[in-house]
């Protein structure tokens, strides 16, 4: 897969497989037909969902503030994050023998990984933004400035791109031969099952890659709100608590289910069963992308105001 040793004839007799077959979330053609139903309505809430979030951020002079560019920053992420499965998922489920390209196996992969990393790294500089909001709110606008909020997201895509896409190219897996996939997309883990050679090397390098990019910024996230905790508890006024926590508790909701399923992924035992593995990704893919927009809509006022004031402009008076 673009990151195999070369083959060796004298070790192996199989050349790496070209086309990947992807056993999918089931083989009845029934369940399949039901499953294209529910996933199209989940992908189809997640795109209006994340898309109305990120038009309401750009037309809408209220919410151009760090906080809603950042959030600006998740949704066009999550739309980017199921557009890259979501749709292949909704193709094979219609089909018999669903397969996939060697090539287009390993450009998923790294997406998928991409997306994923971009998405913890964002979700801790959001985490960060929420601190400097509540702990310093006189110097906020001064270190929350237009310039560095641009900075902290270009430095999360960049970082993200760094340690999930460079260390892809690295990797050396040895297929030879093996090409049924035991899941409904190319996730790495699924991917370096079918390895026939010593990956011992390669499952460290996910491991330590998976503690980084994951146990270190939700170890920064939860220092953050401890600060921030620690710091509403000084607020006297209830319309200064209500406020911090309507600020933070759609953030915390997103980070509990985002960060929740992503350590069930990528932490937990290798040795684990493919089914699992599946349940899994669908909540971390395809759940909660959907979810964010709907938690930040649903508990956020301003967002709910911002699409008032969309709404009265599209249907008020004309002429």
């Amino acid at each position: 897969m673009g990151r195999s040793n070369s083959t060796d004839p004298a070790r192996y007799n199989e050349t790496e497989p070209e086309i990947f077959l992807l056993t999918g979330l089931s083989s009845q053609p029934h369940t399949r037909v039901v499953l294209f139903v529910v996933f199209f309505i989940l992908y189809l809430i997640a795109i209006l969902g994340n898309g109305l979030i990120v038009l309401l951020i750009i037309a809408d002079s209220h919410l151009q503030t760090p906080m809603y560019f950042f959030l600006g920053n998740l949704s066009f992420l999550d739309i980017c994050y199921t557009s890259s499965t979501i749709p292949q998922m909704l193709v094979h489920s219609l089909t018999k023998r669903p397969t996939i390209t060697n090539a287009r196996c390993f450009i998923q992969m790294c997406v998928s990984l991409f997306l994923g990393v971009a998405e913890c790294i964002l979700l801790a500089v959001m985490a960060y933004d929420r601190y400097v909001a509540i702990c310093s709110p006189l110097h906020y606008t001064l270190i929350m400035n237009r310039k560095r909020c641009g900075w902290l997201a270009a430095i999360s895509w960049a970082l993200a791109f760094l340690l999930a896409v460079v260390p892809s190219f690295t990797m050396k897996i040895q297929l030879c031969g093996h090409n049924i996939i035991d899941h409904f997309t190319c996730e790495v883990q699924a991917v370096v099952k079918l390895a026939c050679s010593d990956i011992s090397a390669n499952v460290g390098l996910m491991s330590g890659s998976s503690i980084f990019t994951l146990l270190v910024p939700f170890a920064f996230i939860l220092v953050t709100y401890v600060r921030i905790s620690l710091a509403v508890l000084r607020i006297r006024s209830t319309h200064g608590w209500s406020k911090a926590f309507s600020t933070c508790g759609s953030h915390l909701t997103v980070v509990g289910i985002f960060y929740g399923t992503a350590m069930a992924m990528y932490l937990r035992p290798q040795n684990r069963s493919s089914e699992q593995d599946k349940f899994v990704a669908i909540v971390y893919g395809v759940v909660t992308p959907m979810l964010n927009p709907i938690i930040y809509s649903l508990r956020n006022k301003d967002v709910k105001e911002a699409l008032g004031r969309l709404m009265g402009r599209n249907m008020g008076p004309k002429g």
